[in-house]
């Protein structure tokens, strides 16, 4: 299912449902974030998903990153509280989702990085490296605000 990500875009449709998501911002003892490409929209992002009945968030953060990455992760924190009214996401199926995504930090503890259906490419990319790929403005504040260790999660 495609989608379209509109942020902070006054023409974009309003929003008809919200759905409980993670992300997961994952760092090796390299220091280099854990990302993926999207299959669906071809930009660069964390490890993400939504939380499925029975499940807990922190589970959720483990099974999407898992799906997506072939990385098995331990959840360590929280980055933060992402729910921003003015990201949107806009399916092709005619959902238009607000944000609402907990974004976790965790370490990883087994597998090897290995593309799935939603995921193009899988890679470890240090932070230097960051501004060469095509990344959505809100993953990258996620990303940003994982690298700066806060005392106390970002919540917005």
């Amino acid at each position: 299912m495609a989608r379209i990500e509109h942020y902070h875009d006054p023409n974009a449709p309003r929003a008809n449902t919200i759905v409980v998501a993670v992300s997961v911002f994952v760092r090796d003892d390299r220091g280099r974030v854990l990302l993926i490409q999207r299959t669906d929209n071809g930009l660069w992002s964390l490890p993400s998903g939504g939380q499925e009945i029975g499940e807990s968030v922190a589970q959720t953060a483990v099974r999407e990153t898992h799906e997506e990455t072939g990385i098995s992760v331990e959840v360590t924190g929280l980055v933060g509280v992402y729910s921003d009214p003015g990201h949107v996401i806009e399916y092709s199926d005619g959902e238009v989702r607000q944000q609402f995504s907990l974004c976790f930090r965790a370490v990883p503890v087994g597998g090897e990085p290995t593309p799935s259906d939603e995921s193009s490419d899988v890679r470890w990319v240090a932070r230097d490296e960051l501004g060469t790929l095509d990344i959505h403005p809100s993953t990258l504040l996620r990303i940003q605000h994982g690298y700066q260790e806060r005392g106390e999660p970002y919540i917005g």
